[in-house]
């Protein structure tokens, strides 16, 4: 069976749509209480919800370990389906908002960490400016490959991520270059000039684990000179970088919009030479998008156009 022949006989069987949503909730929470809390429903009509709906596919979805549950096989295989089920008839009623110039619906992006501040809070405000009656959704990503998959799950529709990170399945539109500066401990003597990669060597850097965005950019920008950075922390809590600076741990490299902040709770902050920078950009899975989606690709592409003239 086809996997749009399997869509079909899943709108067939489930009538009510809505169990799938409330399957994809316990998934998502891990017990059906606080599925039932998130999706404002009462707990027994959310484990009925369930069990029709194992009934109807012959097959158990979830182990049931107490106050918990996981997803057996079966349920495994169903997450992709039923979110893919549940897009299609989003997609279907945005269309029909679409034509009313998007008096409703709804838009599900996911970023990187480091570009939540800047670009995608401005794109979002701009979008919300624009189209003040469709919800917005921001999911979190913990590094470039999280973000691929949330896309290819169907978990979101558009993610603001880095170029040289998106997977050749996903299609991408270039926001623009993001600026990363290095940020010293306070007492570090302050410059105005660049500062040559070879000075930095040896310097004690804070950085993301293997894998993400910032992580990539400087241990690129070090090999490119020849060198290797001495990374003497690694931390995935990217709220806690800052504070690590400020507390004397090592230096950081940081966006912009954050060395700003960081400098004026007295960390000192520097640019390089050569200046490091990054390429943002919206990826996508191919195809047609939701017209909520689609309206954010074009409106954000615009406005970077329009920055850049």
């Amino acid at each position: 069976m086809s996997k749009t022949d399997f869509l079909w006989e899943l709108y067939g069987s489930c009538m009510d749509l809505r169990r799938l949503s409330l399957f994809l909730a316990v998934a998502e929470n891990g017990s059906f209480t606080r599925a039932a809390k998130a999706m404002y429903a009462a707990q027994p009509a959310v484990s009925l919800a369930v069990k029709e709906l194992e009934r109807e596919l012959g097959a158990d979805l979830f182990y049931r370990l107490g106050r918990r549950v996981a997803l057996t096989p079966a349920g495994s295989a169903l997450i992709e389906p039923a979110r893919q089920a549940l897009r299609d008839v989003q997609t279907g009623a945005a269309a029909v908002a679409a034509v009313a110039g998007l008096a409703a619906g709804r838009l599900d992006i996911c970023c990187l960490p480091t570009l939540a501040a800047h670009p995608t809070a401005d794109l979002i405000g701009r979008f919300r400016h624009t189209y003040p009656a469709v919800a917005v959704d921001i999911a979190a990503a913990d590094d470039p490959a999280d973000l691929a998959e949330l896309l290819r799950i169907g978990r979101c529709e558009v993610g603001v991520t880095e170029a040289a990170m998106v997977p050749g399945d996903l299609h991408q539109h270039v926001l623009g270059e993001q600026a990363l500066f290095v940020l010293l401990p306070p007492g570090t003597a302050p410059t105005s000039r660049p500062v040559p990669l070879h000075d930095l060597d040896g310097t004690p850097w804070i950085a993301t684990r293997t894998g993400t965005s910032t992580r990539r950019v400087i241990d690129e920008a070090f090999a490119s000179a020849g060198l290797a950075p001495n990374i003497v922390v690694v931390t995935a809590l990217r709220d806690a970088i800052v504070p690590l600076v400020l507390a004397g741990a090592g230096a950081a490299l940081v966006p912009e919009p954050t060395a700003r902040a960081a400098a004026q709770l007295g960390a000192v902050v520097a640019r390089t030479s050569p200046a490091i920078y990054r390429t943002v950009v919206l990826a996508h899975r191919p195809g047609t998008l939701a017209p909520a989606a689609s309206a954010f690709v074009q409106l954000s592409t615009a406005a970077t156009s329009d920055q850049n003239r």
